[in-house]
């Protein structure tokens, strides 16, 4: 996409523009902010969860100098919650992390005007590039198969069901090998 500048930041690099990323989210889910789990405050609080995990990465996505989208993820660590609420049986070693085989891409997001253009691709593949995971994962809301079909042409692969808050929505957990 032409005029899309990425910008990679470690969790201290977030604090000057935490706000901005706020707006970003508030824009891309104002149809739901109303929800408690959609609320900007509860993304804001996983947001903050996942800043203080290792291998903590986010990749901004700017048009001149306001963002349009972004990434962001950590490294899954030994005892995670985020197979717990997996709802598909799979082999018992598929969700034992090791604090270096899954980063899960937490949020991937883009706002109205440069959607269909290929920002969200770049700024995905600009924040796994690199990374020595051998695999990432993400979770798509059941009720979003555009998304997901978009995710499974990139390479990602069903993985399971999962409902990781009580009030959070249904999602697919979709996996993708890295190649390190």
């Amino acid at each position: 996409m032409d005029g899309l500048r990425l910008e990679r930041r470690d969790a201290a690099g977030l604090g000057d523009i935490r706000p901005q990323l706020l707006d970003v989210y508030a824009e891309v889910y104002a149809d739901r902010l109303g929800e408690e789990f959609h609320s900007v405050a509860r993304f804001d609080e996983r947001l903050g969860w996942n800043t203080e995990v290792p291998g903590f990465a986010a990749v901004v996505g700017y048009l001149d100098d306001s963002p349009v989208g972004y990434a962001y993820g950590c490294t899954l660590q030994p005892g995670t919650r985020w197979w717990n609420g997996l709802r598909t049986p799979v082999a018992e070693d598929a969700t034992q992390e090791t604090g270096t085989r899954t980063f899960a891409l937490s949020e991937l997001m883009v706002v109205e005007k440069v959607r269909g253009t290929g920002a969200a691709k770049l700024i995905h593949d600009d924040l796994l590039r690199g990374r020595q995971e051998e695999r990432a994962t993400l979770l798509v809301e059941r009720g979003h198969p555009k998304v997901r079909a978009r995710y499974e042409a990139w390479g990602y692969e069903w993985f399971g069901e999962v409902l990781p808050f009580a009030d959070a929505p249904l999602y697919d957990a979709m996996m993708l090998r890295l190649s390190a």
